[in-house]
């Protein structure tokens, strides 16, 4: 009878072990703009869909000012389809776009409780945002939102029309190159090599931006851009590869990737944890971010 009782508990175990092992995430990243998430979050969210898990890009803006010869509604109308095609190119589960002007996003009580909303509507066990210093406005506010709803998500009597999350998710900011007031901490490094074309195909899904506006704002002639969609992938892709790793980001990387050639690698997407949401455990992070460690 021991020797029964034994074996049935090790088989519920190992059942469990199984489920945790299959658990599926809810991932959220929110930023201010339609193709924000896809820059800074694009190549890893590729991989979380890809392994069968839950991604939502949520932008707080429409966009309806980002492009120097159209605006409005027009605009706006583009830049939601656009975020829908980047969705179905990146394989993510939804890509939500709210009404709030593009230049006109403040970290208001309004756009909190809509923010709160929609990461316990997903039951968010990862919550991605920009930080709250930032070249655009949009940006930083957007930032400042998404930590203002990192401790309230648990608190009943805030937006009590939507239940509380159980648990507080990971809360983690998307990467940056600004110093002040201090540079951005590579605490979370994910290689992305291998899903770059989906990330590419992903970002020229906003075309108005990568084809248009950005090059337009940088000063490039726009006669130069390709108008042909492989063409045009070509040359996205190739302005993205451009962008190496250099030796401190391999060495971030490399912390969780013991086994992995770092000479080989080209793509590393990084995030930092933010202070106000849970607080994970490096053997938690892997379970977040089962890519981890991959060769």
């Amino acid at each position: 009878m021991r020797k029964l009782t034994m074996a049935i508990c090790l088989c519920l175990a190992f059942v469990v072990m199984q489920a945790q092992e299959k658990k599926v995430l809810n991932i959220i990243a929110i930023g201010a703009h339609p193709d924000d998430c896809d820059s800074k979050f694009g190549g890893t969210a590729a991989l979380f869909a890809k392994m069968g898990h839950n991604v939502k890009f949520l932008a707080l803006t429409n966009g309806d000012a980002g492009h120097q010869s159209m605006g409005g509604g027009p605009l706006a109308k583009k830049r939601r389809q656009e975020a829908k095609d980047a969705a179905k190119a990146l394989g993510i589960a939804e890509y939500e776009v709210l009404d709030n002007h593009d230049g006109e996003l403040f970290p208001t009580l309004n756009v909190r409780l809509e923010v709160i909303r929609r990461i316990r509507g997903w039951d968010a066990d990862i919550v991605l945002g920009l930080r709250p210093n930032d070249y655009h406005p949009d940006h930083r506010n957007a930032g400042s939102v998404v930590q203002d709803a990192a401790y309230m998500n648990i608190v009943p009597n805030v937006a009590p029309d939507t239940p509380p999350l159980k648990k507080n998710p990971v809360f983690l900011y998307m990467s940056d190159h600004f110093q002040k007031p201090y540079p951005f901490q590579k605490d979370i490094a994910v290689i992305v090599d291998e899903v770059i074309d989906t990330k590419v195909a992903g970002l020229a899904a906003h075309d108005s931006q990568m084809f248009e506006w950005l090059p337009w704002t940088n000063g490039t002639d726009l006669s130069t851009i390709p108008t042909g969609k492989e063409e045009r992938l070509a040359w996205l892709k190739n302005r993205w590869m451009n962008r190496k790793p250099d030796a401190s980001t391999l060495e971030a990387a490399k912390k969780w990737y013991p086994g992995r050639d770092m000479s080989k690698v080209q793509q590393v997407e990084f995030f930092e944890i933010c202070e106000y949401g849970k607080q994970p455990t490096e053997e938690e992070i892997k379970q977040l971010f089962p890519m981890l460690g991959s060769k």
